[in-house]
């Protein structure tokens, strides 16, 4: 990279065009048996994200966009940035806030549209800076929130994370005063990438909801993250699902599925099977959008190509999933027998122990953690009590072997007690890994069979 700062090398935009209401392209777009594909990607040069963007619209699926902000703006390092915007150094995503607006705007111009929204995606407990830059641009769509972006990235308290998010929720609905909808995605679904049991992630992704919804937010998103059995999985989204239904005072929602967040299959054709179970879940419980990963997530930040090749297939998954299972076509009806699961029971009681609370649902989450009515297994944030454990049952479930102080005691049957070791804790968190990269026995007539003839 030359000493030419980037913002040179584009040409500046007066204007961008209004967006489109992330959330209700998607659910327009996604659920029936349709999919919408979504990378993680991101890239300092804005040349390279401008191509990446383009690389993303252009997929043979259908696909929104996503600009990744980089690991300095995450944490509010801002001089960090501009030192190494000034030396060239690469930056491991785009550093929105430090590009002046006019290269964004550029980076833009012609690719974001009505059939191509863009979501921002960081990963800050204090992400103040990052919205008043999204503000300017009239970047309508992004995730995150006070407990899945805290917890797991640092120290902030969380009552700080609390106070910031709420603030942001607060200056983001201003966009309304323009005509533009903002949109928010929760992260809860994906608390700790792995090992956190589905009912927390259910519970959790459902709350941050909430409380975007109580400072303003109307069109909203909640995640989860392909965990390990597929039963507990579809029961979990159908969960979630239900929830919404049922307590979500607004319509304007839908579900992303992420596909694996943990430790991920080193061999190309573990990530692509895996991959394609994501998508396979997605579309069997009514999903409207993926979150995909690449084949090369395990060993360094993937290629354009390789994000390309991830939404194909992903893409072409789904289609094949909608194919051999007609049901799925039919939305999430097709899991309604899931709906009054285990892993349901369980989240609607965390939910209804949060709620019970305080009015307040910045205050009541504040009071859950601190109460021990939400602990996130192996996390060593000080606001998380830490009494938590979970493990990978016989089946491939993911189970409670110890519920701490969580308002469970009457739902959950805990097998005998044993101690969690470190070796039981690595084993579990390569257990994905190993199972995917084994050889497959045989592909028969399974989805993988017609991906590898086509």
């Amino acid at each position: 990279m030359s000493g030419l700062h980037p913002a040179r090398r584009l040409r500046p935009v007066q204007q961008a065009p209004s967006p489109v209401d992330f959330g209700e392209f998607v659910r327009r777009q996604g659920g029936g048996g349709r999919l919408v594909v979504q990378p993680r990607m991101g890239f300092g040069a804005p040349e390279k994200m401008r191509e990446g963007l383009l690389a993303t619209k252009e997929a043979d699926a259908t696909t929104v966009g996503t600009l990744t902000l980089d690991s300095y703006t995450r944490v509010g390092d801002l001089d960090a940035v501009d030192s190494a915007l000034r030396r060239g150094i690469d930056l491991n995503g785009y550093p929105v806030v430090n590009h002046p607006p006019a290269t964004t705007a550029a980076v833009l111009e012609g690719v974001r549209d009505a059939g191509f929204p863009v979501q921002i995606r960081h990963g800050s407990a204090t992400p103040i800076d990052i919205f008043w830059a999204m503000m300017r641009l009239r970047l309508n769509a992004t995730e995150g929130g006070p407990v899945s972006y805290c917890l797991p990235y640092g120290r902030t308290p969380l009552a700080d994370a609390v106070r910031n998010w709420a603030g942001c929720c607060e200056l983001y609905v201003r966009l309304r005063q323009v005509g533009i909808e903002p949109h928010l995605e929760t992260f809860g679904g994906c608390m700790m990438g792995q090992l956190c049991p589905p009912s927390q992630l259910v519970a959790i992704s459902f709350l941050e909801a909430m409380f975007f919804a109580q400072h303003g937010i109307r069109s909203l998103s909640l995640s989860y993250a392909q965990q390990t059995h597929m039963g507990q999985d579809q029961e979990a989204v159908a969960a979630l699902r239900r929830l919404c239904a049922e307590l979500l005072p607004t319509r304007n929602w839908h579900i992303v599925v992420y596909a694996y967040m943990g430790v991920y299959p080193q061999t190309s054709r573990g990530a692509y099977r895996l991959l394609g179970r994501a998508a396979e879940l997605a579309v069997s419980t009514g999903a409207e959008r993926l979150i995909v990963k690449t084949a090369a997530e395990a060993r360094r930040i993937p290629t354009i190509y390789e994000n390309v090749l991830a939404l194909e297939y992903a893409g072409r998954s789904a289609e094949l999933t909608a194919q051999q299972d007609p049901a799925a076509a039919q939305g999430p009806q097709g899991t309604a027998g899931r709906s009054d699961s285990q892993t349901y029971r369980e989240a609607r009681a965390l939910v209804d122990a949060v709620l019970n609370l305080d009015g307040d649902i910045g205050r009541a989450l504040l009071t859950a953690f601190g109460r021990g009515y939400l602990d996130v297994p192996y996390c060593v944030h000080p606001d998380n009590a830490g009494r938590t454990r979970s493990r990978i049952d016989a089946d491939g479930r993911l189970s409670w072997a110890d519920i701490g102080n969580l308002p469970l005691a009457s739902i959950v049957e805990l097998g005998p007690s044993r101690r969690i070791s470190s070796a039981d804790l690595m084993n579990d968190l390569h257990h994905i890994r190993r199972r995917f990269d084994e050889p497959p026995r045989e592909l028969g007539e399974s989805i993988e069979a017609e991906l590898v003839r086509g």
